[in-house]
């Protein structure tokens, strides 16, 4: 199967730069997939849709401040917790840090820029401008700019990167965070820190939407994954079978997990919020080899293309993703590929907003 299978024009101008300031105003294309037809709807239609005896699963996932701005010393000599950049150091060469995610404790792994320039041994400082500041070690070097970054103990490291990072916005808004993307680029119900990247069909609902839906007695629950790397690294293969994605940690409570099965021994329908939580619920019913899934934490990896044998979810509410991307090849073997891309193609033509901060798609 080829990548550009799953190509598909987008004029730049319908990729959403802005947030709409009513999270419940987005558009909502609804798609039957046993009827292969769609309608056009707003996401205030959303709860409308649901079935009495649904179980709705949502990633509570937080995005935290991860992306980092310093600058890098030309010097080698000594260990990062001994080293004092106001001790007059000379320091050289801007960079970007995008944290990825906690490999051990004060270690990270991260995509940094300018990669090449950047090798083992070499210290990183990032300096606020209330005197906070972190500092670290390239301790390990990886492909694509990928780094190991081991930083200096500091009393509120997690502190000082709310004052320091900001919002890692995806690559295609093309404008610098602000400070209303703190509380936009994030669910309303995000509670667990580690994601660099926001669960975004979850950003569409409100507090009166969730209200809305409990208020009609539909059970929901949440699980987590903290969207990491993959987020941000295209298909570099031309043929599909070929890519790899990378490990993002997850974790489905025993509570959770309780519900799912119980759902799946009743025949009600799971419908997943998002990619993300269609991803988790996925992988942990791989472990099992059955249409049950495991409680527990860990590191998923699974990646879904067409042919893949859906074992947990039946309905799935997802964003508009992007061309030749893993999350539309998951899109396209939920609902059937020519199904998903005639419905983009109806997106396209209707003027929806993509990616992030746009529209969404209810598939079921």
């Amino acid at each position: 199967m080829l990548v550009a299978d799953f190509d598909f024009e987008l004029p730049p101008e319908l990729i959403a730069q802005e947030p709409l300031r009513d999270r419940a105003a987005s558009r909502m294309l609804h798609l039957n997939r046993s009827e292969g037809n769609w309608e056009d709807r707003v996401f205030r239609d959303f709860p409308a849709l649901l079935r009495a005896d649904d179980l709705v699963i949502f990633n509570d996932s937080k995005v935290f401040p991860a992306r980092l701005y310093g600058r890098r010393s030309g010097t080698k000599a000594h260990p990062v917790s001994q080293r004092n950049p106001s001790a007059g150091e000379h320091l050289k060469g801007k960079i970007e840090v995008l944290l990825i995610r906690e490999t051990a404790p004060w270690q990270w792994e991260a995509l940094v820029r300018p990669g090449r320039k950047l090798g083992v041994g070499e210290s990183v400082y990032f300096e606020g401008q209330r005197g906070t500041h972190l500092e670290a070690e390239i301790i390990a070097h990886g492909e694509f700019g990928r780094r190991t970054l081991r930083f200096s103990p500091t009393e509120d490291f997690f502190g000082a990167l709310d004052e320091l990072g900001h919002v890692p916005l995806p690559p295609y808004i093309s404008r610098p965070d602000a400070l209303p993307d703190r509380e936009r680029y994030q669910t309303v119900y995000a509670k667990s820190r580690g994601s660099v990247a926001a669960p975004t069909a979850g950003l569409h609902f409100t507090t009166e939407i969730l209200k809305e839906i409990k208020d009609r007695g539909i059970e929901t629950a949440q699980l987590t994954l903290h969207v990491g790397l993959g987020t941000f690294q295209p298909v570099r293969a031309e043929v599909v079978e070929e890519h790899r994605l990378h490990s993002e940690v997850y974790e489905i409570t025993p509570q959770a997990a309780q519900s799912i099965n119980a759902a799946l021994r009743r025949g009600r329908r799971v419908v997943a919020i998002g990619t993300t939580s269609a991803r988790t619920l996925e992988y942990a019913a791989s472990l099992t080899g059955g249409s049950e899934v495991m409680a527990g934490r860990g590191e998923a990896d699974i990646f879904i293309y067409p042919g893949f044998k859906f074992r947990v979810i039946s309905a799935l509410l997802t964003n508009f993703h992007l061309p030749k991307s893993t999350l539309l090849m998951l899109v396209s073997a939920f609902a059937g590929r020519e199904l998903a891309l005639a419905a983009y193609q109806h997106a396209v033509n209707q003027r929806y907003r993509f990616f992030s901060y746009g529209d969404c798609m209810f598939v079921e």
